[in-house]
């Protein structure tokens, strides 16, 4: 599907961006008329994508997993108890189904049967709760484990899996679709996190941390309308310009990240087309919170207001996107605070908040890499020269994108960062916002906003749940420590051989994390 396709389907870049935006979490439905001109799934070949992330550090541990490159082959050879569909809802995987009681503190899986291990091992509820008790406890240093500490109890009944909670929390199973919650196989209790055994749709071959990954159809999968591709080759391109030309000179089949500098000539480019999903994903400056002169509010909030946000989205999202608002909920996104008033570039107001903080200007360093977001560098030099303005004056330091995750994300006081999303506005603050969770990259510890999560999770009054998450918001844009400028669409590419489905989810990038699953080739 060409743009020239899409224009006779009646559907311009514009119109297609609109579409997308619209739609949001629920993905992009595409025109019938292109739907009509792609051929059914069918079996067979070889599938190579190219990733804009991956480090050398990579690991099989789920507890780490942190970039779209080991997020995506983990997820294709791992399943978890739930599914988030293309459209944004939630469906079973390796549980059947489930119910909660009345106070939505006990929850009960049922999980499937006749679902094997790679190694042919039946996945049993045994190994469910093996594989979420790893990422609980003091000692866990797991990137969900906020979503878990919340558990009191689990435990295998018969065919299910019991879940009793703290305190109430009405989207307990969508939290359970985390692409860390993985089930692995159990011994005594316990998994093997580093295990190359797997219950999805794709066996691994091969695993060379930050380089490639190989992997194989997994014949046994008791999914029979997923898995297409007979094998799959992942590769870690960080660079923009090699990423980009692989796709071109048929290197690989799929890119994700389209460097949006050079997506006209991408979308000229003969046999392939661009595809955009609009979503939850964010980009953010975050400043460590701890730190002076991060740790005054007024510093914050004069960084916030001197960032132009629509020059941002036209300049580096070339469109791709919409302005933030510095919360981490989207528009489209349930209980998204539409009366939250929005932050303008405004100059004077910066100067007003730096003079509370007792100051005529202010010195900064940024650190960025294009490996935290497509654009990071030139984002960081666009905000520097308009903070002038205010007296702020930003020193932007590019730091290498090898190892940016490692070496500088966390350990940095203000530096680039980008978000996925979540599908849930209690995910997205529990893993980023709430005070000691490991992803907390701004260290903000906020005595009012760990209250409202708590109630908010177990509130199960949509009027009063609302008014919590609205405020939680307001806490988030006017106390935080996380400037958030842009929401940028997934902007992904793929060759004219590659089928996708009609619906494209958009909770992450590359499908909802299931592109492996869920394309094959035309």
């Amino acid at each position: 599907m060409s743009t020239n396709d899409l224009k006779t389907a009646g559907l311009s870049r514009r119109g297609l961006l609109k579409s997308a935006t619209a739609l949001g979490a629920a993905g992009l439905i595409l025109p019938a008329s292109v739907r009509r001109a792609m051929a059914q799934p069918k079996r067979g070949g070889t599938i190579r994508i190219a990733f804009a992330s991956g480090n050398t550090t990579d690991s099989l541990d789920p507890a780490t997993w942190d970039s779209q490159f080991v997020q995506s082959f983990n997820t294709a050879r791992n399943n978890t108890l739930t599914e988030i569909a293309p459209d944004g809802s939630l469906v079973g995987e390796i549980a059947e189904s489930w119910e909660a009681s009345a106070d939505a503190k006990t929850w009960t899986f049922k999980i499937r049967e006749g679902v094997t291990f790679h190694s042919g091992k039946s996945v049993t509820p045994d190994d469910v709760v093996a594989s979420i008790n790893y990422h609980r406890g003091e000692e866990s240093k797991s990137a969900a484990k906020p979503y878990v500490d919340p558990i009191d109890d689990i435990k295998a009944d018969g065919q299910n899996v019991v879940v009793t909670l703290s305190g109430g929390n009405a989207d307990f199973p969508f939290i359970m679709a985390d692409y860390h919650l993985v089930v692995l196989p159990s011994a005594d209790g316990k998994i093997d996190p580093l295990t190359t055994d797997g219950c999805g749709g794709y066996v691994l071959d091969s695993f060379e941390p930050g380089v490639s990954v190989k992997m194989s159809r997994n014949p046994n999968y008791w999914k029979s309308d997923r898995a297409w591709f007979d094998n799959v080759e992942l590769l870690s391109i960080v660079d923009a310009a090699a990423r980009q030309n692989a796709l071109i000179t048929g290197e690989v089949d799929v890119i994700d990240s389209v460097d949006l500098n050079t997506v006209a000539l991408l979308q000229r480019a003969p046999g392939i087309n661009v595809l955009p999903i609009a979503g939850n994903q964010h980009y953010v400056f975050v400043m460590d919170t701890r730190a002076a002169p991060y740790s005054d509010n007024n510093v914050r909030q004069a960084l916030k207001y001197g960032i132009d946000r629509q020059e941002l989205v036209d300049k580096i999202l070339q469109g791709y996107g919409e302005v933030g608002n510095d919360i981490p909920i989207g528009r489209q996104q349930p209980y998204y605070n539409t009366e939250l008033e929005q932050k303008t570039y405004d100059p004077d107001k910066a100067k007003f908040h730096l003079k509370e903080a007792g100051m005529d200007s202010l010195n900064v360093q940024l650190s960025v890499a294009d490996s935290a977001f497509a654009g990071a560098v030139d984002a960081g030099v666009l905000f520097s020269e308009r903070a002038a303005a205010a007296g702020i004056n930003i020193e932007v330091v590019r730091e290498p994108s090898d190892g940016y995750w490692d070496n500088v994300w966390m350990k940095k006081p203000f530096c680039a960062s980008y978000w996925g999303g979540r599908p849930t506005q209690d995910l997205m603050f529990s893993v980023a916002y709430q005070g000691g969770a490991p992803w907390n990259e701004s260290f903000w510890d906020n005595a009012r906003f760990g209250e409202l999560l708590v109630a908010a999770r177990s509130e199960l009054d949509d009027d009063k749940r609302r008014a919590m998450y609205w405020e939680m918001q307001d806490l988030c844009a006017n106390e935080g420590g996380t400037v958030i400028p842009m929401f940028a669409s997934y902007v992904m590419a793929h060759t004219d051989a590659v089928g996708i489905p009609e619906v494209v989810g958009a909770n992450q990038g590359m499908d909802g994390l299931r592109a492996i699953e869920r394309w094959w080739f035309a």
